[in-house]
């Protein structure tokens, strides 16, 4: 035991040698980790690729596939865009890449565009990040996971009654996961990552082989495009399949936000891991993108994209088409798993900061922010039920918080350049999030990043103007309404700092007189030990019984003169059975003649039954009043268990 005396007083410190209990958790997500053990749960490149980069990649799969949705309004011959339209969004793409490596290297301790838009816009545009991402986060589980179900309902069609559901069953699953902490998942999703990785670009490869050489055919069998009327290719066309198209961005902040989940160097590890990422999903989008024209794709509900090219290239639905459908599948599900790594740990840097509830910031068992992956599932889930898992209905909800956050984000980091130039040579300016060192090269940083967020910004105005009428108006309404409720709670911990601060607090007024109160329903053994524990605390001692029945309070009278031991009682006439409502005019009564220096608590006898649906035998009128008490100014509510 460790013991030190500060000011007069010991302070002491055991150290118990305790082990969580063994119950069905441990069975579920795993043996209880210590908290010296968080550096050891840290990953490195390789399993942080599955981590962070599921979601990214997995934007291969539907991408092409949501610029060809919008084109498809102008007839097949429109689909001659859906490649050019790749270019532009890939050129953006880098752009963002750059952006995020900086940010990477400038804030270690992760957070992404909140930190950013924190240290160099101020309050109100993190915030907005903040709301940005987190709504992110969670339409990025919805969508993701509703687009692998899409694909198995491809080789299934079967199953496409049931895909709701489904959807909502791999949702928990990923949930569980999760839950068993960030290395044990990351391992087991790096093999069904990489095998998408390599099975998509076997299918690309192949894919551009056979067409070089002459022997990639047409779509055997493809889907009817049905339309009612023939639109015309218009600009505001091109810009609204383009703004569908950038969801093949969605994804690339998530390593800024998750620095701290890799190992040292953090920084180098994370940027490396943000580098590969875009390479990869530059190449296969681009890919993808150029041979869907070629073979005459149609974008279906009934069969992706993705399913059309791999029945092409393979000549049919042999094992590799099975197996393309597999690792598309796997991979869009696990791109959940990069929101339920970045979204618990943003929402603890949010409530660190008094802007969600403080129990966000609890580390689980397993060293992961367990609340935060338990209420990303349920909200997750919420949606994917709402919109009855359709991709086509999510997207339109999903890249305005991104394109947000990577405005707010570059630009945040724009003006840290020029902070930066500011700051005299050797010198350093320390700041929340990070330490701002004088860059020689400063100027063309914060060119590059306001260039960034400029073209950022005016994708975001694109895809509100192009896909405001199909649901980004919710949106556009929530992120504000989030900004809000952080606001709000903000409001109530600042103000109950101000309650409990000790500044300008002088001593308590030492108590002179302690009135205590016990609420009785009868005499009997439970009664008489809240009375003696009454009298534990003081003389001033008081029961109170309530009088519904004049039969039974005749039979306390009687009792109470054989075992009420010379404490007055007190019945409370209540003609029209209430129960709560006479001890609280009581009680005020009480309070409005206290002195300042008295003390009034209330004893309530509380039964505890050996099993739990016993209570349910029992009215709970001990909890009743203990709720109403609660909220009474100045008065003390002890319950006295009696275990029967």
């Amino acid at each position: 035991m460790k013991a030190e005396i500060h000011g007069g007083a010991t302070i002491l410190e055991p150290r118990p040698n305790l082990t969580p209990p063994r119950s069905w958790r441990r069975w579920l997500i795993g043996n209880p980790l210590p908290t010296a053990d968080a550096p050891h749960q840290t990953i490195g490149k390789a399993v942080g690729l599955a981590v962070f980069a599921s979601d990214a990649l997995s934007s291969t799969a539907y991408a092409t596939q949501e610029i060809m949705v919008i084109l498809a309004a102008a007839g097949t011959g429109a689909f001659s865009y859906v490649f050019p339209i790749s270019l532009a969004i890939v050129a953006l793409m880098l752009i963002v890449t750059f952006s995020y490596e900086q940010t990477v290297h400038a804030y270690p301790s992760g957070g992404g565009a909140y930190i950013v838009a924190r240290d160099n816009l101020g309050e109100l545009p993190a915030l907005a990040a903040g709301a940005a991402l987190l709504t992110d986060y969670v339409l990025t589980v919805a969508v993701s996971v509703s687009s692998g179900v899409s694909q198995v309902t491809s080789a299934f069609p079967s199953l496409y009654s049931q895909r709701v559901w489904i959807a909502v069953a791999l949702v928990g699953l990923i949930m569980l996961i999760n839950l068993r902490g960030v290395k044990e998942s990351g391992i087991t999703f790096a093999i069904p990552t990489y095998f998408f990785v390599v099975s998509m670009f076997l299918t690309v490869g192949i894919g551009l082989l056979r067409y070089f050489t002459g022997s990639l055919g047409m779509v055997p069998n493809p889907p009817v495009l049905d339309l009612d009327t023939l639109a015309v290719v218009t600009p505001f066309l091109i810009l609204h399949a383009f703004s569908s198209g950038t969801s093949a961005l969605t994804g690339i902040e998530a390593i800024s936000n998750g620095i701290t989940a890799f190992k040292e160097p953090r920084s180098r590890n994370a940027g490396i891991t943000l580098l590969w990422m875009s390479g990869i999903l530059a190449t296969l989008f681009l890919g993808i993108s150029f041979l869907s024209g070629k073979i005459g794709a149609i974008p279906s509900e009934r069969e992706t994209i993705i399913s059309q090219l791999a029945r092409t290239v393979f000549d049919g639905t042999g094992p590799l088409y099975l197996a393309v459908i597999a690792g598309t599948s796997i991979i869009l599900i696990l791109a959940a798993n990069t929101a339920f790594a970045d979204f618990p740990r943003l929402s603890a840097i949010l409530a660190s900061d008094r802007f969600l509830p403080r129990q966000f910031t609890f580390r689980g068992s397993r060293l992961v922010y367990s609340r935060g992956i338990v209420a990303l599932a349920g909200l997750a889930s919420g949606l994917i039920i709402l919109f009855h898992a359709s991709v086509t209905r999510l997207i339109p909800l999903y890249a305005i918080g991104v394109f947000l956050s990577f405005t707010l984000s570059q630009a945040g980091m724009a003006h840290r350049w020029w902070k930066s130039g500011h700051v005299r040579p050797g010198g350093e300016k320390v700041e929340a999030g990070s330490v701002v060192h004088y860059d020689p090269k400063w100027a063309m940083k914060m060119i590059i990043n306001g260039f960034g967020a400029l073209c950022t910004l005016v994708v975001m105005f694109v895809f509100a103007a192009t896909k405001f009428k199909d649901g980004a108006y919710i949106i556009i309404v929530l992120i504000p309404l989030v900004v809000l409720t952080f606001y709000t709670i903000h409001r109530h911990y600042r103000r109950l700092a101000d309650k409990l601060s000790l500044e300008h607090f002088s001593s308590p007024r030492r108590i002179t007189r302690h009135r205590v109160i016990v609420a009785i329903a009868g005499v009997h053994r439970g009664s008489l030990e809240a009375l003696n524990y009454a009298r534990s605390l003081s003389d001033d001692v008081t029961a109170i019984h309530v009088s519904i029945d004049p039969a039974e309070s005749q039979k306390v009278r009687e009792k109470w003169s054989s075992y009420g031991d010379g404490i007055r009682l007190v019945i409370l006439d209540s003609p029209y059975r209430l129960l709560v409502e006479p001890i609280m005019e009581y009680l005020d009564n009480i309070i409005a003649k206290r002195q300042p220096t008295e003390m009034i608590t209330v004893v309530v006898p509380q039964f505890v039954t050996n099993h739990w649906w016993e209570n349910l035998l029992h009215n709970q009128s001990a909890l009743l009043l203990r709720f109403a008490l609660l909220f009474k100014p100045g008065v003390v509510i002890v319950e006295v268990p009696y275990q029967i």
